[in-house]
């Protein structure tokens, strides 16, 4: 194999397929990055078992060959390249080493036969569909901060992808949840999602798909079945095993009759909870609303650090209510609120909150409180 290619174009490529790649890994062809030169393209091609990302980039091949060459090692030299340098990139079997030159600079990799490298991708999906970027952005950007990173509750470690019949309809909706607080988003169902079985995208995955899908305004092509799930676009395919698991039935603690509402200012009242937050312990992070007619007082203290009060204005008139919250988990609920006003539903100081924007019908989010 040998080809010449543009820094710029390399590194971006390499920069989405070595991330897959597993630091630690027993299996040493896992640590490596398959390069497969031919008319006009490389493509390169990384998994982790469960993961699996082939991208290509458009390349001057002189001979098409396949070889396999240490991801990291591989990226970090790309990486230190010189801005608008081109690579020439040579493969030869008999020693089987790979070299890299440009400019003045020559290296030599160490190369793994390409026929250990295993395949992922294959088998039937037979439900297919498209999304634009932005609403695969939109339906993981609201709900990945509830992902629960216990692993004990391993169905849990990912976001439930599912058809379902919503308030506008049928719907394509995205549940997490780590059973301190959960996130419900949906868009209108796709064409061709009708009839998909659920599915659990684990946290990885989303990590990588949203890594990728800042970089493109394409559509993207999602093929599913009841084990495998396939993102293609552009010039990348990513395709991961999901979670076999159960997901919880999530409908069951959306609360649909808290009677206490409270409308605030998102952005002022994430700033104050930010700001009494500073006092409380780092351990619970636990702060106290007290609600009254047209005003809302937060306060946190700690043993240690003292107390802190504020106290806002807001659309309350039910009777007063003081309840807990981790604030983290409520700043990071809020953050997902792009409109002005937020809207906080509460029955009691025990019982789940339900919030959502006011705008907006489209996210729910649900937390727990806390003893405070």
């Amino acid at each position: 194999m040998k080809l010449t290619i543009e820094r710029a174009a390399l590194l971006k490529s390499l920069a989405h397929v070595q991330s897959v790649v597993e630091r630690r890994t027993t299996i040493p062809i896992l640590s490596n990055v398959k390069l497969e030169g031919r008319a006009g393209l490389l493509s390169l091609n990384a998994t982790d078992m469960d993961l699996d990302i082939i991208e290509s980039v458009a390349a001057d091949v002189v001979r098409p060959g396949a070889t396999t060459a240490p991801a990291h090692t591989f990226y970090e030299i790309v990486r230190k390249l010189p801005d608008g340098s081109q690579v020439e990139i040579e493969y030869s079997a008999d020693d089987g080493q790979l070299t890299l030159r440009s400019g003045r600079s020559k290296f030599s990799l160490a190369c793994l036969p390409v026929e250990d490298f295993p395949v992922l991708s294959g088998g039937e999906l037979p439900f297919s569909f498209t999304l634009a970027s932005a609403e695969l952005k939109t339906l993981i950007d609201r709900t990945r901060f509830a992902i629960s990173t216990e692993e004990t509750r391993y169905y849990l470690n990912g976001i439930y992808l599912h058809a379902a019949t919503g308030s506008i309809g049928e719907v394509l909706r995205a549940v997490a949840t780590d059973g301190h607080r959960l996130a419900r988003v949906e868009i209108t169902l796709p064409a061709g999602a009708a009839g998909m079985p659920g599915i659990i995208i684990p946290r990885k995955t989303v990590a990588e798909i949203r890594k990728l899908i800042d970089e493109t305004d394409a559509d993207i092509t999602v093929s599913l079945s009841e084990t495998k799930l396939k993102f293609a676009f552009g010039d990348a395919v990513l395709t991961s095993k999901l979670i076999d698991g159960t997901f919880p039935d999530y409908e069951r603690v959306i609360p649909a009759d808290n009677d206490k509402v409270l409308i605030v200012d998102c952005k002022s009242f994430s700033q104050a909870v930010d700001r009494v937050s500073a006092i409380s312990t780092e351990k619970s992070r636990a702060i106290k609303l007290a609600l009254e007619k047209g005003t809302a007082t937060l306060s946190a203290s700690s043993p240690e650090n003292g107390s802190a009060v504020e106290e806002l204005e807001a659309d309350y008139d039910s009777t007063p209510l003081e309840i807990g919250f981790n604030s983290r988990y409520l700043m990071d609920i809020l953050a997902q609120v792009e409109g002005d006003a937020a809207r906080f539903a509460m029955a009691d100081a025990a019982s789940p909150t339900v919030v959502r924007e006011v705008a907006d019908g489209s996210a729910i989010y649900v937390l727990m409180p806390m003893r405070v």
